[in-house]
């Protein structure tokens, strides 16, 4: 591309169309690359984003936000980058399947992805609300409910205690082919928490139940959550060598800025809260500091 940018936004989902946007509106010339369907899209309804009284949609939200950044003179890309890397200049050089261009910074708001169960019939589940996968976002809607969480290990039991707050009426299901500890069986015991194991490769919904057959029959309850953990899509900035933890989330600054001259992150990439008003403002603060971070370097 021979058109100039100062900045390119890399990542369809909230972060990425705020960031843009905000960046637009402080006169930057942005690029954006949407390499597809963002996590966003697969909320049936949040009830957490203000404003939204009945709740929103993850597709509304999206469609909303991309008709709002529409009208600004930002240039969208229909692909997934492949590729950064550090040029001598200071500059960022941006590479996907349909070319590669040169930009001062890059935002980097790429996300994660849920691990999920392999298991039919899950986008249904996830449709209707009975398959769910955020308790921070969505843990009211299931007060005093019966409630199912799949894990394939400890780590996932942390969801089953997050639970107890909103519903006493938990059990544990084991994906097939993995255990958990003894300790850890033990502490559900103590608690009173079932664990079932050799959960079968199924999942289906019977008008407000669902239902996950085991080896022992079937489990029956009214939302089930999945707690198989995060894929987070950080490999672009690590790849320059930027820092991420144990769980591959981008460190960053108190501005967004990751280790990298001129490579910011935002959003479920970046270390913080995975929440939709926290991508927002981190994107907000990120469009700030490249803005001022360029000006700095008379850009």
């Amino acid at each position: 591309m021979e058109q100039r940018f100062d900045v390119a936004v890399i990542g369809g989902g909230p972060a990425g169309l705020i960031g843009a946007l905000d960046l637009a509106r402080l006169r930057r010339r942005v690029i954006l690359f949407d390499g597809g369907r963002p996590r966003a899209a697969m909320i049936p309804v949040s009830h957490n984003y203000p404003g939204a009284l009945e709740g929103m949609p993850g597709t509304r939200l999206l469609g909303t936000l991309r008709e709002q950044l529409g009208r600004y003179a930002v240039e969208t890309v229909h692909a997934a980058v492949e590729r950064l890397d550090t040029r001598e200049d200071g500059d960022v050089e941006v590479r996907w399947s349909g070319g590669a261009l040169a930009v001062p910074a890059v935002l980097l708001a790429t996300g994660a992805a849920d691990i999920e169960p392999e298991m039919p019939h899950l986008a249904e589940a996830r449709r209707s609300g009975h398959l769910r996968y955020c308790p921070v976002c969505d843990g009211y809607e299931v007060i005093d409910q019966r409630v199912g969480v799949i894990v394939a290990d400890d780590a996932g039991l942390g969801e089953v205690s997050y639970l107890r707050q909103f519903t006493a009426s938990l059990t544990v299901l084991l994906v097939h082919g993995h255990r958990i500890s003894e300790a850890a069986r033990r502490s559900l015991r103590e608690t009173g928490t079932p664990c079932f194991d050799t959960v079968t490769q199924a999942i289906r919904a019977e008008g407000a139940e669902v239902i996950v057959p085991h080896a022992g029959g079937e489990f029956r309850c009214d939302s089930l959550y999945c707690a198989l953990g995060m894929r987070v899509h950080s490999g672009l900035a690590t790849a320059l060598g930027a820092t991420a933890d144990a769980a591959g989330y981008l460190e960053i600054d108190p501005h967004h800025r990751t280790g990298i001259p001129g490579l910011y992150a935002a959003g479920d990439v970046a270390q913080g809260l995975n929440q939709i008003t926290v991508a927002f403002g981190g994107a907000a603060i990120a469009a700030s500091a490249i803005h001022l971070d360029l000006r700095a370097r008379g850009r």
